[in-house]
């Protein structure tokens, strides 16, 4: 696996699917994707998660291996059929199969705002910009579930690059597709379209990324395919999906969430297991897959590297 050396210690062994499975894949993949609302938020009260539904792919089985200490990995079934994408439904066990059709070519994504070079990029003008790299990152969502996923992707840096920021960028906001067509879930009332927002040194940061893909193969639309945001150190509702627009910006954009219930999710959403969400405790969490509860890390265990972007907040008040 491809790994740079600022991005700190891997992941345990007992996180990750067993190294033969993994390689195994990526050989197959080179040899051939409000208050009426309050009840139904993103991150509504934390609630037991079934066993995953089927996932109607061609992709190779995922692992059921253990680690030596028993503890599974996140399965690709789990990933790709355990999922919050309100566009589709909020029942997380259907978006798959609602988002089964969902047309994710041809893809172009509109950079703009204070830049010296704004640009409407395809898909494979995205792709061209590097070589992309699997990162192996813990999602941590704010209902108190988390996995551990092998995305595909590239620094979100190299993208902002290329359009040539100006000084007084300050902030980044991205936008996800809107097509009622093919998004049901877009009859709901909600603010759409979803937006997202991080400050230019989050942007910036190397651990931040543009994924393209999962397990070693393309996301699939449930996972925000072609093209979403990871940030592995904030909620899992930071990392928007199915990008079509990035602004930058000089003052701080607004965010879906946020937007909804200002009091319970913060501009900056780090995980923080001290910072109790107003209705229940971020101290613990569970991983799918699993009936245990694990101690929630600050930063979602990437204190080391992103810690320093905070030191003049605090992050009982900037949530």
């Amino acid at each position: 696996m491809k790994k740079r050396p600022d991005l700190g210690k891997p992941i345990p062994s007992s996180e990750i699917t067993p190294k033969d499975v993994y390689l195994s894949r990526r050989q197959f993949m080179k040899a051939a994707g409000i208050a009426a609302a309050g009840a139904l938020l993103a991150a509504c009260t934390p609630q037991e998660t079934p066993e995953p539904l089927p996932v109607e792919t061609d992709t190779p089985p995922a692992s059921q291996y253990s680690d030596e200490l028993m503890d599974p990995a996140t399965s690709f079934n789990a990933i790709t059929n355990y999922n919050n994408y309100y566009e589709f439904t909020v029942d997380k066990e259907r978006v798959a199969r609602l988002a089964k059709n969902f047309t994710t070519t041809p893809w172009q994504v509109e950079v703009g705002g204070l830049v010296n070079k704004p640009r409407t990029f395809s898909l494979e003008d995205i792709l061209a910009l590097g070589a992309e790299e699997e990162r192996v990152y813990r999602m941590r969502c704010v209902e108190g579930w988390s996995m551990v996923i092998p995305w595909l992707g590239f620094p979100l840096s190299a993208l902002l690059n290329a359009v040539e920021p100006f000084g007084s960028a300050k902030y980044v906001g991205f936008e996800t597709v809107m097509r009622p067509e093919e998004m049901p879930g877009l009859k709901d009332y909600y603010p759409w379209p979803y937006v997202e927002g991080l400050r230019m040194d989050e942007a910036m940061h190397d651990l931040t990324i543009l994924s393209t893909g999962l397990y070693g193969e393309r996301l699939l639309p449930q996972n925000g395919a072609p093209l979403r945001l990871v940030v592995p150190w904030k909620y899992g509702f930071k990392s928007i999906k199915s990008i079509i627009k990035i602004n930058l910006l000089e003052e701080q954009p607004p965010t879906f969430w946020n937007m909804l219930a200002p009091n319970e999710y913060g501009f900056y959403s780090n995980v923080n297991p001290k910072h109790a969400h107003p209705r229940w405790s971020q101290a613990t969490e569970r991983r799918i897959g699993e009936n245990m509860r694990h101690p929630t890390l600050m930063f979602n265990g990437y204190e080391e590297q992103v810690a320093s972007l905070y030191s003049d907040l605090d992050l009982d008040i900037y949530f």
